[in-house]
């Protein structure tokens, strides 16, 4: 909160924490916690007389909207990562997050390319309704040959959570594969929304995941 001429504004509350790697100033991998917060706009100004009351009622009102994704609070990260995996993942990793989040589109486009799929393009930047690539298994992919396939590419540092997923689905076009590709995590929430029976399926590729990938098919490192 930040106070000003006698008022408050700007709340915010934590929505989950979690252990995470990040590269130091020396480019040394270090483990992290990292906390995320939700920024409350509204109300924009309160007198600092009705600033406990007016807190307690919007925390109070954001956890009633969030109880049902109470799962969204749980991280998932892949567990038993050799060291010398932590280094080159860790270093790729900070260097995606670097792009910008157009570029990181195009990143995500080029390393399908690469992989053997086709007909790969990016989506019109803001208007794509949550698919950011559309691509089509190729034909070394011969279960899947042909199967279209659409991406969406969250260039973050924060976790996904179900919302995220959820919207992937509802946007893609009739017998398509969904996909959400990131650099960072995804919560409980979400991997249960991916693979909740009866739904179409989405694939989550975190960073950790993306990062092998990109090593393992000698991709090369981003410039």
């Amino acid at each position: 909160m930040a106070r000003n001429g006698g008022s408050i504004w700007g709340y915010l509350n934590t929505c989950g924490h979690y252990p995470d790697a990040q590269l130091d100033a020396e480019g040394n991998v270090r483990d992290v916690w990292l906390f995320e917060f939700k920024i409350h706009d509204e109300p924009l100004l309160v007198p600092i007389a009705f600033d406990g009351a007016v807190s307690a009622e919007v925390l109070s009102a954001s956890r009633l909207l969030s109880a049902g994704d109470s799962d969204d609070d749980e991280i998932v990260r892949e567990g038993n990562r050799p060291a010398d995996d932590v280094v080159k993942i860790e270093q790729l990793r900070s260097k995606l997050l670097a792009l910008e989040p157009r570029r990181f589109e195009l990143f995500i486009k080029d390393l399908l390319v690469h992989c053997g799929f086709a007909d790969v393009c990016v989506t019109k930047y803001s208007a794509d309704g949550g698919v950011d690539v559309n691509a089509r298994a190729g034909q070394r992919m011969w279960l899947l040959s042909n199967t279209m396939f659409q991406v969406q590419a969250k260039r973050w540092l924060h976790s996904v959570g179900r919302k995220e997923v959820a919207e992937l689905r509802g946007s893609l076009q009739p017998f398509a594969r969904g996909a959400v590709v990131t650099t960072s995590h995804f919560s409980r929430a979400a991997i249960n929304e991916a693979s909740e029976a009866g739904k179409n399926p989405i694939v989550l590729i975190d960073g950790f995941r993306l990062s092998k990938v990109v090593i393992e098919e000698s991709f090369g490192l981003v410039d």
